[in-house]
Parts: C-alpha cells; structure tokens; sequence
C-alpha cells in the first residue's frame, strides 16, 4: 500500500502535512508535498481526505485486491466521496456523511 502524489495538481496548502500521524510528508523546495518513505505509509488515508486538489491518490495493489486501481477523495459540504479508479479506467463511488464516518 502507498500513496503517490502529483506535485502538478498539490497547492502546497500543508493540510495533508499537518493530519499525516506518522509526519511521513513533507515539502520540498517549492512547497509541494512529498512523501519521505512512502514504504513508512501504513495506509491511514488520513492525507487523502485532507486533499482538495486530489493530488495525492493512494494505489490499491493486486495484494489487497485492488489489480492495479487507485482512490482519491472529493469532499462536497459534509460529503466524502471516495473514487476508486480501476486500472481500466472505470470509476466507482462511495459517499459517505463525514459526520457519521466514524460511528460504528
């Protein structure tokens, strides 16, 4: 599992710098974030949600199921949709309220 990010779409806002729990991203000399070990990731996906600019996009590999597709996030009012990418090019979405996102 690792994310990739796509310095041509990062802002270098820092909000995704700011929520990653184990301080894995930083910026380079222009601002734009990158990732120092991206082996260190655990997955979280806590940058990805943070991310407006879907600049960063985490890789879902043949090892979890995944066959080569990826997610990133849009965020609309209290919406979280979470697009899954598949290496053919077809999307699938899943929106959830953020406010119900952690009640289980």
């Amino acid at each position: 599992m690792s994310i990739a990010i796509d310095k041509g779409r990062c802002s270098g806002c820092g909000r995704c710098r700011n929520v990653c729990p184990g301080n894995l991203l930083t910026a380079d000399a222009q601002g734009k974030t990158e990732i120092r070990k991206p082996q260190d990731c655990w997955g979280c996906t806590s940058c990805l949600k943070e991310c407006h600019f879907k600049a960063i996009r985490y890789f879902l590999g043949a090892d979890i199921g995944g066959s080569g597709s990826f997610l990133y996030t849009r965020q609309e009012g209290n919406l979280l949709h979470w697009i899954i990418v598949a290496a053919n090019g077809t999307e699938h979405i899943i929106t959830i309220d953020k406010n119900q996102a952690n009640a289980y």
